[in-house]
């Protein structure tokens, strides 16, 4: 064969586009991985270790079960960004058992039941999110609060033994709470103005303690997604809107019975089911007019379920109804073929 031929190109090779598009993705979290880590501790690093580990074990025994080449598919990275995306919607103190009940769910059911990555209709890690919601609602919504952590902070060696041991020290147990956003709710079902909640310890300037920052670096990693082009900017834009704009509308005509649209932005997991979960290429819509609705819906479910619903966060139960509407609403948003007559 000539060497002109035995030399054609393309003369580059590298990643393929999935490990490259899960690489970014998980660059893009290191800087609110880092936030979390600051602000609830260790723990937080520990349940993605273990996440991650119990993720590859599990997705390499399904591709053993179903017969499929365990290296390319193991090494794509679509496991260990689940892994990631549990573990950090996860409490830092979870229980180990928490953790590994919830890949087991996100990957053998979510994700190869129904025919590996590019087949499952629902985010693996968000319907894992749900399941453990439902079925654990103690362990899923107790944190430590900043203030409790500022004065007694905690370790390695004592986040390790709450996760994997149970001991929970007085301290601890004392003040182990809920959310801000299921605080909040509860405030106001007691009467309480925002204004005078959100002047609590457990709360920043405009959001939970700490929540704030994290929102924040979950912002500024999807908007360097954005420059890149890993994401469209369509999700994220519409479910930010149509979560600001019914907070700010019954914010408006109520003050002294609902929080701030800024309290919304910045609370709970806000900024990452907009720019990292939402925008799954695989669950979400696919037309442009429909990621449009898709992020609208997820908006405007979230704020829902947060103020009337019986759950302090509504991101992955919305989510995971919009995922179901994915197939109707590209259905019907279809864009017009170039030349076709009605």
């Amino acid at each position: 064969m000539p060497l002109r031929s035995r030399l054609s190109s393309p003369f580059l090779s590298g990643m393929n586009r999935v490990t490259l598009l899960m690489a970014q993705l998980l660059l893009a979290l290191i800087p609110a991985i880092i936030a979390l880590v600051y602000f609830f501790g260790p723990g937080v690093l520990i349940n993605i270790v273990l996440a991650v580990v119990v993720a590859l074990a599990t997705e390499a025994l399904m591709l053993k079960l179903r017969q499929r080449p365990i290296k390319p598919f193991l090494t794509d990275g679509s496991a260990i960004v689940t892994a990631v995306l549990l573990a950090i919607a996860l409490p830092p103190l979870a229980p180990w058992w928490l953790t590994t009940i919830g890949i087991l769910f996100a990957i053998i059911f979510a994700k190869h039941l129904y025919g590996g990555l590019g087949y499952n209709p629902f985010n693996p890690a968000m319907a894992a999110y749900v399941l453990l919601l439902i079925s654990f609602p103690l362990e899923m919504t107790t944190w430590l609060p900043i203030s409790a952590l500022s004065d007694a902070p905690i370790d390695f060696n004592s986040a390790f033994q709450m996760i994997f041991q149970g001991q929970l020290t007085t301290a601890v147990d004392s003040v182990s709470g809920a959310t801000p956003l299921d605080a909040m709710k509860t405030e106001i079902g007691l009467l309480h103005v925002p204004s005078q909640v959100i002047q609590q310890p457990l709360f920043g300037h405009v959001g939970g303690k700490g929540w704030e920052w994290v929102n924040i670096w979950f912002a500024i990693g999807g908007l360097a997604l954005l420059y890149r082009r890993v994401i469209s900017w369509h999700i994220p834009v519409a479910m930010l809107s149509g979560l600001l704009a019914i907070s700010l509308i019954t914010w408006l005509l109520a003050p002294e019975t609902t929080a701030s649209p800024l309290f919304h932005l910045l609370s709970g997991g806000t900024m990452l089911g907009a720019f990292f979960i939402a925008t799954d290429p695989v669950t979400a819509a696919t037309t442009v007019k429909g990621r449009l609705v898709f992020g609208v819906g997820v908006g405007l479910l979230t704020y829902i379920i947060r103020v009337w619903g019986g759950y302090p966060d509504g991101i992955a139960f919305a989510i995971i109804v919009m995922n179901m509407l994915v197939p109707l609403i590209d259905y019907y948003t279809q864009p017009r073929v170039y030349g076709a007559v009605k």
